[in-house]
């Protein structure tokens, strides 16, 4: 047994609290007031950044995510912050050149940012070191990150090396981080003490709950020399959360490794906690409990919400169990990544796909053909050859670290931004999600940045669109004017549509059926598909871009559209050869599986 030492505590509440309770919806102006108390509590440090808060602010809630920043290094002068940043990829879903990610964690740095919690989806650290150096030039924290998974390959001992490696770069402290509450007590207390007998550095514990056995991890961690562990308020914690800051406090008190924070200033930083979680009651999820099922399909929280709101607008939900059960199946041919931001979204779509298709890799995604490329890094595991071969056939596999390829792109993204861009942070807004970014860069110019609408409190249990928000219309009969909500829709193809609308304040369901054919399959106009050259998709989503034009000749297989589903794209291939007759959609569109999308006519 270690030595007892006091612990120290991050808690996350402002971060993966909300972030794993409530899709990320936490506004800046719900967490500034009880800043003032979290910042007298003496936490190691408060994690307020990063992960999905900078993809939330700009594409929900309409903040400016460096504006956060500022605010809540200005109302929290006494603590350290600390943010969660994906390595390579930032806080977006692609590699970046070094020269934004050394930016990005310059201008991080600059605008308040204390610790670097640095992490690959791959373990790849190659994917970590111009971030870490990033943080060491800046005088900041770097810590380097464990991503815990199990297979047949992840060892303690390959965990040990990959730490052996980050400490060669010069990082501050180690981090477990256990994303999807995998761990279980034995195993975290032999990981802890292998990297404890070995560095001299402080290790961290980052466990969710979501299998319910994070506390007792946390527990078996102190025992054998853990020094900071994760903990969440009490108001975003358990569930897919983590361990409750005040139980972790109350259980160490009076100890060798008592915490040394006052449970009254946590209880009552608590109850303001609780107030402000009524307010986002729309985005609570029945898939943020406890399950102690993830240590069999090893399906993160986050992941598991996502990929219900995925089934539930193609009527399929009955088959979520069936994409669980795909799950393991599809990382087991792609060499067992562990599954965390972008690899969970990369794994989850693909189930999703070979689920829908009742055919496995039917369809495989522009993110799994350029996995298996080397462009996210490198497996531990062996991927199915006979899978990469159909996913890219002859093209070359990279064995270089995948940012190596990449020229300096931070100047040609100043050109493209152009004077939408105030300062350098707008231009690094811009890069982590480029039609997103410019369209809040411009919506801020001209002052019509609308946030999302927040039900109130005492509406109806009903289903939640995409995301849990309603789509909000102003309708006029008769000369009264009324204001609609939909949350909700019922199953496609009936004929019928069941919408559950919030009409007045008044909660209702009500049943619409359309007049026309069209109308009443595919919500939007397009006819059904039903001929053999007639394109469609299998996974609703958004029109990125359309690759032919109208009198286009097309071989069978040639991509015709690229879509974008669950933040992966996905090639439209053409059914048939022939010549492109018509094309229904443009880029941006909203489409649904069925709709005719293309026409071709056979040759």
């Amino acid at each position: 047994m270690s030595k007892a030492k006091p612990i120290k505590i991050t808690d996350v509440a402002l971060r993966d609290g909300h972030q794993s309770l409530i899709a990320t919806r936490l506004r800046t102006d719900d967490m500034l007031p009880v800043c003032p108390e979290l910042d007298a509590i003496g936490f190691w440090s408060l994690e307020v950044w990063g992960g999905a808060t900078f993809d939330a602010c700009v594409r929900f809630l309409k903040e400016d995510p460096w504006q956060r920043l500022r605010q809540l290094r200005e109302a929290l002068p006494n603590t350290q912050l600390q943010m969660l940043l994906r390595g390579q990829n930032l806080l977006g879903y692609r590699h970046y050149a070094d020269d934004v990610v050394e930016a990005f964690v310059q201008k991080s740095a600059d605008n308040g940012m204390d610790i670097f919690r640095i992490f690959d989806a791959m373990n790849d650290v190659r994917n970590l070191e111009t971030a870490i150096a990033a943080v060491k030039k800046s005088g900041k924290h770097a810590q380097g990150t464990i991503c815990y998974t199990t297979s047949p390959v992840h060892t303690t001992e390959t965990f040990v090396q990959q730490a052996r490696d980050m400490v060669n770069m010069g990082i501050d402290s180690i981090a477990i981080k256990d994303m999807a509450g995998l761990l279980t007590p034995t195993a975290t207390a032999e990981l802890v003490a292998a990297l404890k007998a070995e560095f001299d550095l402080p290790l961290a514990l980052h466990s969710h709950m979501t299998s319910g056995l994070a506390g007792l991890c946390q527990q078996q961690a102190i025992d054998a020399g853990v020094d900071i562990i994760d903990t969440a308020m009490s108001a975003f914690a358990n569930g897919t959360s983590h361990p409750a800051t005040e139980t972790m406090v109350a259980a160490l008190k009076d100890t060798p490794q008592d915490t040394g924070l006052e449970l009254p200033k946590l209880q009552s930083i608590a109850r303001q906690l609780w107030e402000v979680r009524k307010k986002y009651h729309q985005f609570e999820s029945e898939f943020t409990r406890e399950d102690v099922g993830v240590q069999i399909n090893q399906v993160p929280g986050g992941m598991m919400s996502n990929l219900a709101n995925q089934l539930k607008e193609q009527g399929a939900l009955n088959r979520i169990d069936d994409v669980f059960a795909e799950i393991p199946a599809v990382r087991k041919d792609l060499g067992y990544p562990p599954l965390v931001t972008p690899t969970s979204q990369i794994v989850g779509t693909q189930a999703v796909m070979n689920v829908l298709a009742d055919k496995r890799y039917a369809t495989i995604t522009n993110e799994v053909k350029r996995y298996l490329q080397g462009h996210y890094g490198a497996a531990l595991g062996q991927v199915n050859e006979e899978l990469r071969a159909k996913a890219i056939g002859s093209e070359d596999v990279i064995d270089v670290r995948p940012a190596d390829l990449l020229p300096p792109e931070l100047n040609k993204l100043r050109a493209d931004i152009g004077d939408l861009a105030e300062g350098e942070e707008d231009v690094l807004t811009f890069a982590m999600f480029p039609d997103l970014g410019r369209e809040f860069l411009q919506q801020r110019r001209d002052g019509t940045l609308v946030p999302e609408v927040l039900e109130p409190i005492g509406g109806s249990e009903r289903p939640v669109t995409e995301g849990g928000v309603p789509t909000e219309f102003i309708v006029d009969v008769h000369g009264e004017s009324y204001q609609v909500a939909i949350t909700g829709v019922g199953m496609k193809g009936s004929g019928k549509r069941h919408l559950y609308m919030t009409l007045d304040g008044m909660p209702e369901e009500v049943v619409f059926e359309a007049l026309n054919e069209f109308k009443a399959e595919g919500g939007s106009g397009r006819k059904q598909a039903s001929a053999p050259g007639h394109v469609t998709t299998n996974m609703p989503g958004n029109i990125v871009e359309v690759l032919v034009a109208e009198g286009d000749e097309v071989k069978e297989g040639q991509a015709l559209l690229v879509a974008e589903a669950m933040k992966m794209e996905t090639e439209v291939q053409a059914p048939i050869a022939g010549t492109v007759t018509e094309i229904y959609v443009s880029k941006g569109d909203r489409v649904t599986p069925g709709e005719v999308l293309i026409e071709i006519e056979a040759l």
